[in-house]
C-alpha cells in the first residue's frame, strides 16, 4: 500500500500539479466541464434579460396553491470557498446562497427543498436564514424526516428530528413535508424507519394539526416499498411523492441499474390516483449536463443558443403530472440558465421526445458508472472520497478520455488526462486503492452500486495507465 502511495505522490508531484489544489472537489451539478474547473457561463447575449413574469407554475390540486415548476434543491449551497457545502469542509457562504435565494423569487421560484442531512446537516438552518427575509406566502418550504441510522428510527429521536427542522428552517409549519428516500433498503428497514415506531402515525396527525400541509415521500431503490405504499393510498392519502425521473430514466433505468425501476413506471402509477409528482434528479446528479462530447453536440446542433441542461428540463417539465422540478444550484449561472428553460416552459414536441429517446439510446453506449453524487455513500471509514472517483471515471468516458488502446493516435494524450485530472481532483490518500472492502458504503447508495467492485475497476485501471506512463 505505501509503496503505491509513493508512487502516485510521485507522479503528482512530476506532473507539476500544486499541493494547494490536492484533494479539490469537482464542481457537481448544473453545467460544467470537466476539463477545469471554470463554469459555463450564461450571457443575456442574443437570448436577451430573464423576465421575472414568466415563470410556469403548477397548481396543487388539494391546496389549490401555485407552485414554480422549477423547484429550488437546496443540497448544493455554496461555499466560501467557491465550490459546494456538500463537497467541501468550508462554511456555507451565507451572503451568496441569500443573493441566490433571493434571485429565485424575484424570477418566480416559490418551491425550496432541504433535508436535515444536507450540507453535512447545515442546509436548513442555512435555507431559514435566506427565506426569513422574505414574507412567507411568497415561498413553500419541503423537508424530510432523513432518520437514515438505526439510532434515530426511535419515536423519541425521529420527533426530535421532525421539531428541530421547524426551529432551524424559522417556521410554524412546514408546506411539503417527506418520509426520505423510502425503499432504500428492504421492507424491514422501511417498517423500521415509520411504522413500528408510530412515526408514520405521528405524521398523519401533524397534518391534520396544519403543522405539515402536504405529506409525502421521496421514493429509492426497492419497488416493492413504493407498490405498498400506494396500495395504501387510500389510508394515508398521500398529496404528493418524489421521484426519480428524466430521459434516461424514463425507459432505461432498469438497463443502468437492475435493481431500479423505469421512470415510467413510477408517474403511470401516481398519474392512475391523481398524486402529483416531484421530480428529483432530472439531470442524473449532473450526468445529462455533462455529456459525452459527440452527444452534446448533437443536442447544441438542434437548438445552438440553449444549454444541454435546458434538454433535461424541458422533457420532464412538459409532463403535466409534474408539480415541480427540482435542481440544485451553486452558482448564479446554474440559476440563469434553468430560470430560462421555466421563464416560460417552451414544452418538448413529439418530435423531439423520438429525439431524445435517440438521445438516451446513445448515452447507453456510454458505460458510466451510475453515480448521481448524492454522498449518501459518504463518510467513507477509510477516507475514500467515493463520488470523487466514480466522477472523475464518468467524466473522461464522456470526455472521450478513457484510452483503450495503443493503437489509438490518441491514446497517449487520453492517458495523461486521465492521470493528470485524478491527481488533481483526489489526493493519495482519497483515492481508490484505499477501498478493503468492507461493504459500508453499499447499504447507503441509492443505485445500488456495488461501489467497492467499482473503486477496484478504477484502481486497477489506474495502475495500468501508470505503469505505462512515460514521467
Amino acid at each position: 500500500m505505501e509503496k503505491k502511495n509513493i508512487s502516485r505522490r510521485s507522479f503528482v508531484k512530476k506532473a507539476g500539479i500544486g499541493s494547494a489544489i490536492l484533494g479539490a472537489a469537482a464542481l457537481s451539478g448544473g453545467i460544467i466541464s470537466c476539463k477545469s474547473k471554470k463554469k459555463e457561463t450564461v450571457e443575456s447575449g442574443p437570448l436577451g434579460p430573464i423576465p421575472t413574469d414568466k415563470m410556469t407554475y403548477r397548481t396543487n390540486p388539494k391546496t389549490g396553491e401555485r407552485i414554480s415548476l422549477l423547484g429550488y434543491g437546496c443540497m448544493r449551497i455554496p461555499s466560501i470557498d467557491n465550490t459546494s457545502t456538500r463537497e467541501s469542509e468550508s462554511a456555507i457562504d451565507q451572503d451568496m446562497w441569500n443573493k441566490l435565494v433571493d434571485y429565485a423569487i424575484e424570477h418566480g421560484v416559490t418551491y425550496f427543498d432541504t433535508s436535515p442531512a444536507y450540507c453535512k446537516g447545515k442546509s436548513e438552518e442555512a435555507t431559514g436564514i435566506a427565506l426569513s427575509r422574505h414574507k412567507r406566502e411568497e415561498y413553500t418550504i419541503a423537508t424530510k424526516l432523513s432518520n437514515f441510522a438505526p439510532s434515530t428510527w426511535p419515536k423519541e429521536e425521529s420527533i426530535k428530528m421532525y421539531r428541530n427542522s421547524f426551529k432551524k428552517l424559522q417556521v410554524d409549519y412546514i408546506d411539503y413535508y417527506l418520509l426520505h428516500s423510502v425503499g432504500n433498503g428492504d421492507f424491514e428497514t422501511f417498517e423500521n424507519r415509520y411504522i413500528k415506531n408510530g412515526m408514520l402515525d405521528f405524521l398523519l396527525k401533524e397534518r391534520e394539526a396544519g403543522r405539515i400541509r402536504n405529506l409525502g415521500f421521496s421514493y429509492h431503490g426497492d419497488v416493492k416499498v413504493f407498490d405498498w405504499l400506494l396500495e395504501n393510498h387510500d389510508k394515508y392519502h398521500w398529496d404528493f411523492v418524489q421521484i426519480q425521473m428524466n430521459y434516461l430514466d424514463w425507459k432505461h433505468a432498469n438497463e443502468l441499474n437492475k435493481r431500479n425501476q423505469n421512470a415510467e413506471y413510477l408517474y403511470n402509477e401516481l398519474q392512475k390516483r391523481g398524486i402529483p409528482a416531484v421530480i428529483m434528479e432530472p439531470l442524473l446528479g449532473g450526468r445529462l449536463a455533462n455529456v459525452h462530447e459527440h452527444v452534446a453536440q448533437t443536442l447544441k446542433q438542434r437548438k445552438p443558443q440553449n444549454s444541454v441542461a435546458s434538454w433535461a428540463f424541458r422533457w420532464v417539465g412538459s409532463f403535466p403530472g409534474v408539480l415541480t422540478v427540482l435542481s440544485g444550484m451553486t452558482y448564479m449561472e446554474h440559476l440563469e440558465d434553468n430560470l430560462r428553460s421555466f421563464c416560460p416552459l417552451e414544452p418538448v414536441t413529439e418530435e423531439d421526445k423520438e429525439f431524445l429517446e435517440q438521445t438516451a439510446q446513445m448515452l447507453l453506449k456510454y458505460p458510466t458508472i451510475p453515480c448521481n453524487d448524492c454522498q449518501y455513500c459518504m463518510p467513507c471509514p477509510y477516507g475514500i472520497d467515493i463520488p470523487g472517483n466514480l466522477l472523475h471515471y464518468n467524466k473522461c468516458i464522456n470526455e472521450g478520455n478513457m484510452p483503450s488502446s495503443k493503437q489509438d493516435p490518441n491514446y497517449r494524450k487520453a492517458r495523461r488526462a486521465f492521470l493528470v485530472g485524478y491527481a488533481r481532483k483526489l489526493a493519495p490518500e482519497r483515492m481508490a486503492d484505499h477501498c478493503v472492502g468492507c461493504r459500508h458504503c453499499v447499504p447507503h447508495c441509492p443505485q445500488n452500486i456495488d461501489i467497492p467492485a467499482q473503486l477496484q475497476k478504477i484502481d486497477q485501471y489506474y495502475e495500468k495507465l501508470m505503469k505505462e506512463e512515460e514521467l
